[in-house]
């Protein structure tokens, strides 16, 4: 994901298509002067459609487009012909898209899988012909439906990755840096808070050819559930992640309350967060020897499973993968 090209939240008026309406046509040809009614029904107006494409991985092709109009159903015709339906407007979005009334907040929809499809607005019915209202005493009939209008709605798609693990940390934490040693992923990586401003997905190779999907999240900060630092825009992106890997580094003074700090955001923004499998990782413990470990680890939660790394070295790397690889499939 290029770093100026993500785009998690877009914005968009929706606009369905009016159906067609019906026809109050009555019969006439050469031989009959005056026949019965043959008025076909008006065609459907389009929808708009969301449909999943595991092959996108952003919001950037939605980002301009404001308005989507979906065409309207076309009048019912002589002999019983029916309206062709208005063309549909198909939204091809990345999996894990959320679709959100603008105006109540409500969801609306949520597309998690390849190739699925939903209705976001749907179009208007069209209207019958007045072949429908013929009756033994009314034979003639000389009205017919109006077709459905469509609807016109502000919605708000929302892009929460799916990934595996989530990274979750304070900004120089050593995030970016396990994700570029573990995956083919090339985040930015630099000395100074704030790096990473977008989320980054890698895929992590496992033993026997299996591998299971790494998200770095934009480094949390204490107040972002309050809008602090990068605030809540990236929080979300943890919702769907199967557990969450917190990275503190050895060189903070104090690891446990850092690591409660971190919990306290989550727990703010979405309490449900707090259900999800956890792994704390040290990070930069390269230099620390075994009985430093042992001090750290007493000042920990008994029932956190802890693990000393370093990306640099490659230090319990492999120790780590087995625990994230465990915890998923426990």
């Amino acid at each position: 994901m290029a770093s100026s090209n993500f785009i998690d939240y877009v914005k968009i008026c929706s606009r369905s298509g009016h159906g067609g309406g019906g026809s109050a046509h009555l019969h006439r040809d050469k031989k009959t002067a005056k026949g019965g009614p043959d008025g076909g029904d008006g065609g459907r107006g389009g929808h708009v459609i969301l449909k999943g494409n595991s092959q996108l991985w952003t919001l950037l092709h939605l980002q301009y487009r404001k308005h989507v109009i979906a065409e309207n159903g076309h009048n019912g015709g002589p002999s019983h012909s029916t309206g062709a339906q208005g063309e549909d407007q198909v939204l091809e979005v990345p999996l894990g898209t959320v679709a959100k009334n603008a105006e109540t907040g409500e969801i609306m929809c949520e597309i998690t899988e390849d190739g699925q499809e939903i209705i976001l607005t749907p179009g208007g019915r069209g209207g019958l012909g007045n072949a429908h209202f013929k009756s033994p005493t009314n034979q003639t009939p000389r009205y017919a439906q109006p077709g459905e209008e469509g609807r016109e709605e502000w919605v708000i798609l929302e892009l929460k990755l799916l990934a595996d693990v989530g990274l979750v940390g304070f900004p120089n934490a050593g995030k970016s840096t396990l994700l570029s040693v573990v995956s083919a992923a090339k985040p930015k990586i630099a000395n100074y808070p704030f790096t990473t401003l977008e989320p980054n997905l890698g895929v992590v190779a496992y033993r026997d050819y299996r591998s299971f999907v790494m998200a770095d999240i934009p480094g949390i900060i204490e107040g972002a559930s309050e809008g602090k630092g990068l605030g809540l825009r990236f929080l979300r992106h943890i919702e769907r992640n199967s557990m969450l890997l917190f990275m503190v580094s050895c060189e903070s003074a104090d690891i446990a309350e850092e690591y409660k700090i971190l919990l306290h955001e989550l727990e703010t923004y979405n309490p449900e967060l707090l259900d999800k499998k956890r792994i704390l990782a040290i990070t930069k413990s390269d230099m620390l020897d075994e009985e430093l470990e042992n001090e750290m680890l007493k000042t920990l939660p008994p029932d956190l499973p802890t693990v000393f790394i370093s990306s640099i070295t490659g230090k319990n790397i492999t120790q780590l993968k087995d625990m994230i690889w465990n915890a998923l499939n426990s």
